[in-house]
């Protein structure tokens, strides 16, 4: 299994939110590159990195912080606000090596077909759940598309990448959500990555365990609650 230590940007800063919440911002970092040299020396291969600014203004404003993460030979996918073909493009471009897809998959499935026509396995769509239903717009706000459901239709649609995220457990260091990360690993043949909640050594465990393509660390990191390089060798 993977391990994808996550990189949150804003304003060239790596920050963290308390479950998607601007006003809960704490800033870790004030050089995002030295962080991703860290994740590497540390035996990391991949880098999940969202653009919190992106995320609310669908543009790419850290778009050459990104181009700097990905040159440390890290796997870099980058979210946050991918609602073109031009922004897509444009962190293909600068090197990310996938785009993540999060309201605009829910909300124009026209540009997903094309996004995925283009770019194939270099898209990959986040999931994020409230309640058992995908939430949207920085999950803000709940719709009724049952969780297990929107991931049948994604796999239907020629997407091979799934980040799923417990909304309820991103940030509040209680455990990833294992049955969830289960009943969608056993009902799909996606690439499923947990975000939310990855916060012990013993999620990683259980997670690879279940068969999970890959893990997102967060808060975890910074707070120092699980060390990367155990996290790593968990993992394989």
């Amino acid at each position: 299994m993977l391990v994808f230590p996550a990189i949150d940007l804003f304003e060239g800063k790596a920050v963290r939110l308390y479950q998607g919440d601007y006003a809960q911002m704490t800033v870790y970092s004030e050089d995002p590159p030295a962080l991703a040299a860290d994740f590497r020396a540390a035996g990391a291969s991949c880098l999940h990195v969202v653009d919190l600014e992106g995320a609310r203004s669908g543009a790419t404003p850290n778009l050459e912080t990104v181009r700097a993460l990905a040159s440390s030979g890290l796997f870099t996918e980058v979210g946050g606000g991918v609602r073109s073909m031009a922004a897509a493009e444009a962190y293909l471009s600068a090197g990310a090596k996938r785009v993540i897809l999060g309201t605009a998959a829910v909300t124009d499935e026209g540009f997903l077909k094309e996004a995925v026509a283009a770019f194939g396995g270099a898209v990959a769509v986040g999931a994020d759940f409230r309640d058992g239903f995908v939430a949207i717009r920085g999950w803000t706000e709940k719709t009724s598309l049952p969780a297990l459901d929107f991931c049948r239709h994604m796999e239907e649609l020629g997407v091979e990448t799934l980040i799923c995220t417990d909304i309820s457990r991103d940030g509040a260091m209680q455990g990833a959500n294992r049955s969830l990360y289960r009943e969608l690993t056993e009902a799909l043949k996606l690439n499923i990555i947990a975000s939310g909640g990855v916060s012990t050594l013993e999620d990683i465990a259980a997670l690879k365990a279940g068969g999970l393509y890959g893990a997102i660390i967060g808060k975890a990191y910074y707070t120092g609650a699980i060390d990367l390089k155990k996290a790593i060798e968990a993992a394989t």
